[in-house]
């Protein structure tokens, strides 16, 4: 956990063949999982936000180089929290074509509702 702006930026564009100032937030893990940092775009340049553990170790939530995590997922783990990984904290991603049905159906029950309000 030595590398700074300049070194996590290259593994960001070389390794993950990303790109650095897409507003994306990068975090990084050392080995023994008790110091991890953040990279971040915030619209006017590069933010490094470094977090170490005194007591405890960060959870083990990966099984490949990259893991796609909300912002609550991603503060739970780093203020050490073991559930990250372990249970699903935030909602599942919504389709618009789920949102779109549902909506439709809500309102056809609706307007069948009160086409009929005597019967």
């Amino acid at each position: 956990m030595r590398k700074g702006f300049d070194g996590l930026y290259g593994l960001v564009k070389n390794h993950l063949e990303r790109d650095p100032l897409s507003g994306d937030i990068y975090l990084f893990v050392s080995g023994n999982r008790r110091r991890a940092k953040v990279l971040m775009w915030d619209g006017t340049g590069l933010c490094l936000y470094a977090k170490r553990l005194e007591k405890g170790r960060f959870a083990q939530v990966w099984g490949e180089d990259t893991l796609e995590l909300t912002m609550a997922e991603l503060q739970l783990f780093l203020e050490g929290s073991a559930l990250v990984g372990k249970v699903r904290v935030s909602p599942a991603k919504l389709c618009l074509k789920c949102l779109t049905e549902a909506t439709e159906t809500a309102t056809i029950t609706r307007a069948k509702a009160g086409a009929d309000p005597g019967r």
